[in-house]
């Protein structure tokens, strides 16, 4: 039954009404609602960017190996192809193998959502737009993230087969493995910037593009690449894929899995290559700050606000996509590595070589400082923010001669006064002589994180 167009206004309105009357009546519906927003957009940006790069890793893979992709789905160049996978699965029975653990089965997909999922609470996406912003949020996300690797060996364990188990014992021993020089590499940024919040390491990069901390040193420019590296690993994506290799282990920990739940596996996969690419980007790429001065100055005044805030919020967008569409070209270029050149490759070089670079990073704004009296190879301000600081108070110095009172009395020190008015400052004389229009000068010192 369709509602006449007259009396659609008075049911938006009441609705409105309603809304707005609960909301003001009580705050926990504040809280409800304020936590809804934050969910569907997380949501969003949980999904979309998987609906995406699905569709990007056909149409890459295809250009590489000179082929046309997906062509027909959604007009020329298959743009839904993404959603008529989607359908396709949802329409596949939900099967469980007789030796499988029901439970642990079909809970495992849902774990290593979760801890996919969760972990964009903490990433900001623009300055200010983050859902919950704490200042350990790096430590937080990254702990967050690495909860993934449980749903993986539940998944493995729990489906009755060989494959699947050597698949999660893979993913087990890499996944603990590359977290070290995983946490090395993006310690450093923190070292540098003093703060564990993305958005003040963010903040701390606006300006010109030499700014961003892959420029500051050179030990920083090699740890966002091996920072990169591992972040293929954590993600099991090719080269190191080997948790599901199909040449091998028929697909792996995911081998009995089929229709929706096998699909979670990879919507949290794609969703991660986006959280770590995001990562990078924040931490070494200038977040969402263009690298042009005259642009984001301009566009800061011209814009401000919300505004501003979107367009931050496109230019983070862009820089995380392209370090995706890398991750993709990485995977269809290389071969992938066995199981214990994967393991040598982080224990014997990437660790070292992770070690290596967060004490090179401690030691070379300090060298720089005994060579050339700055911390920076160029004459450049050093990261931080320049805020004004009150000194402690200062003693004003006066002459005998200055001094209101009378003195002729040195041992009376009370002479003159009255009672309860014979605080005197140092040397003798009264807090009350200072001038109440004299304020200490500022003095301007430069703090980690402006804070």
């Amino acid at each position: 039954m369709m509602l006449p167009m007259a009396a659609t206004p008075t049911i938006v309105e009441s609705l409105a009404g309603w809304l707005a009357s609960w909301i003001s009546s009580s705050p926990d519906a504040v809280r409800f609602v304020a936590a809804a927003l934050h969910i569907g957009l997380l949501a969003a940006f949980f999904g979309l960017p998987a609906f995406a790069f699905i569709w990007a890793e056909r149409k890459v893979s295809a250009r590489i190996q000179d082929r046309l992709g997906p062509t027909h789905t959604g007009g020329r160049f298959g743009w839904l192809q993404s959603l008529a996978d989607g359908i396709k699965l949802i329409q596949k029975e939900d099967l469980a193998p007789a030796a499988a653990d029901r439970m642990l089965f079909r809970v495992s997909p849902y774990l290593v959502v979760i801890a996919s999922f969760a972990s964009f609470l903490f990433m900001p996406f623009s300055n200010g737009w983050v859902a919950v912003a704490l200042d350990c949020g790096l430590f937080i996300g990254m702990a967050v993230l690495s909860l993934e690797v449980l749903g993986v060996v539940l998944a493995g364990y729990s489906s009755g087969s060989k494959w699947s188990l050597f698949g999660g014992m893979r993913e087990t021993a890499q996944m603990v493995s590359y977290e070290v020089p995983l946490g090395l590499t993006a310690v450093i940024p923190v070292l540098i910037c003093g703060t564990m919040n993305l958005n003040e390491i963010c903040q701390m990069q606006s300006g010109w593009f030499t700014n961003w901390l892959v420029f500051h040193s050179p030990f920083t420019f090699v740890a966002f690449f091996v920072f990169f590296v591992v972040t293929l690993a954590s993600n099991k994506r090719a080269p190191f894929d080997l948790a599901e290799a199909e040449s091998e282990l028929v697909g792996g920990f995911h081998t009995e899995y089929s229709g929706m739940r096998w699909s979670f596996f990879f919507l949290a996969e794609y969703a991660s290559m986006f959280f770590v690419s995001g990562l990078g980007v924040l931490l070494f790429l200038g977040g969402w700050w263009t690298g042009i001065a005259p642009i984001d100055s301009a566009l800061s005044e011209v814009l401000g606000g919300y505004p501003g805030r979107v367009l931050g919020l496109l230019v983070f967008l862009t820089k995380s996509s392209l370090l995706v569409v890398v991750q993709i070209w990485v995977r269809w270029t290389l071969p992938r590595l066995r199981i214990d050149q994967v393991m040598e490759t982080c224990l014997k070089y990437l660790v070292p070589i992770s070690c290596f670079l967060f004490i090179g990073s401690v030691m070379y704004p300090l060298v720089l400082l005994s060579a050339l009296g700055r911390p920076t190879l160029l004459p450049v301000n050093s990261i931080g923010t320049r805020v004004p600081v009150l000194p402690p108070a200062a003693v004003p110095v006066t002459t005998p001669h200055d001094h209101p009172h009378d003195h002729s009395h040195p041992h009376d020190h009370n002479h003159g006064h009255g009672p309860g008015e014979h605080s005197h400052g140092p040397g003798g004389h009264s807090s009350l002589d200072r001038d109440p229009a004299e304020k200490p000068a500022a003095r301007e010192v430069t703090l980690r994180g402006g804070r």
